[in-house]
């Protein structure tokens, strides 16, 4: 890699980073020798790139840096197109043309050698024909999840039984032909799953819920997690159960 390289992909590494960023696991991510991460880290600060670092702590990079955002690699282009495809066949029609509009202005953005990874890459993302259509407008979610508005819901559930429930969405969940809306459920008290190809009719009320989306994710992953711990305790007991019946 060359050096100029390899003092970008530093200021990318310290960038995407919210923590302090050794040297050790610059050099083990960039391939190179920690002297090499501490020359370069020198150079840059040379330059006047506004890294602090602490012995021991590791490299933070401080705001004010003035680079251009848009100096992609060619992995990076690939990876925004490849999730770009992947939102434009799987996503609610909001978002489609939300990430056509981002691969144009990616295209309008970087230089004309690199406009083939766009126009004609090396992947697809197969489409979803199979897909499920929704009676909602998804994009109405989405802005209840960010105003934390809360939301009217008429459902049906698997075997068809109609519903209605007041929910605090938190979270749009993307699946390969459904999605889901993972929200706090007045009715049950707990968190919830609603398939949104099975809500009947949806109301934005004017009522805003009493915590952050943000924290409620929160409290939602850690419920989640101790659900499948539980689901997998549950399946490693009975399949002890069964092998011991089985001698």
């Amino acid at each position: 890699m060359r050096k100029a390289d390899r003092l970008f992909e530093i200021i990318q590494i310290l960038r995407r980073s919210k923590k302090p960023v050794t040297a050790d696991a610059m050099a083990a991510e960039l391939e190179t020798s920690k002297r090499s991460v501490y020359r370069d880290i020198a150079a840059l600060l040379a330059q006047r790139v506004p890294i602090r670092g602490e012995a021991g702590i590791g490299y933070v990079l401080d705001k004010g840096l003035d680079m251009p955002p848009l100096m992609l690699t060619t992995d990076e282009i690939e990876a925004a197109v490849l999730g770009a495809q992947w939102v434009i066949n799987r996503g609610d029609p909001q978002l489609s043309k939300a990430a056509r509009d981002l691969l144009a202005k990616i295209e309008a953005s970087i230089p004309e050698r690199l406009r083939p990874y766009i126009d004609d890459p090396a992947h697809r993302v197969v489409p979803a024909y199979d897909r499920v259509k929704d009676v909602i407008d998804l994009s109405v979610v989405r802005g209840a999840i960010n105003g934390a508005r809360k939301m009217k819901l008429n459902y049906r559930d698997v075997e068809g039984r109609a519903t209605q429930r007041v929910i605090w969405p938190i979270l749009l969940g993307y699946y390969e032909t459904t999605r889901i809306i993972c929200a706090w459920c007045e009715t049950r008290k707990d968190f919830r799953s609603f398939r949104s190809d099975r809500i009947v009719a949806a109301d934005v009320l004017d009522e805003r819920y009493p915590e952050r989306p943000a924290l409620l994710r929160v409290k939602w992953r850690k419920a989640m997690e101790a659900d499948w711990k539980r689901r997998k305790a549950e399946m490693e007991k009975a399949q002890a159960t069964k092998a011991k019946a089985c001698d």
